[in-house]
C-alpha cells in the first residue's frame, strides 16, 4: 500500500512540475536562455516523475485483490 501512496505523490509532483513547465512556457516563451532552461528542466522533471508514478501505481496490486482470487 506504500508503494501506492509513493506513486500517487510522484504523479502529483510531476503534474505540479507539468504546469509549472506550461505557465512558465506561456508567461516567458522559449526565446529567452534562463528561461529555457528552466522550462526544460521543469518539463523533463515533470513527465519523469509523472510517468514513474503511474508506472509504480499501475504495477502495485491491492492485497484485498489478490485475497479475493485464492478463496
Amino acid at each position: 500500500m506504500e508503494k501506492r501512496v509513493i506513486g500517487v505523490i510522484l504523479t502529483l509532483l510531476g503534474v505540479l512540475g507539468l504546469i509549472i513547465a506550461g505557465v512558465n512556457f506561456v508567461s516567458h516563451g522559449a526565446g529567452e536562455g534562463s528561461s529555457l532552461r528552466a522550462l526544460a528542466v521543469y518539463g523533463i522533471v515533470g513527465l519523469l516523475f509523472f510517468f514513474s508514478g503511474i508506472g509504480l501505481i499501475r504495477s502495485t496490486r491491492d492485497i484485498a485483490k489478490n485475497n479475493e482470487h485464492v478463496s
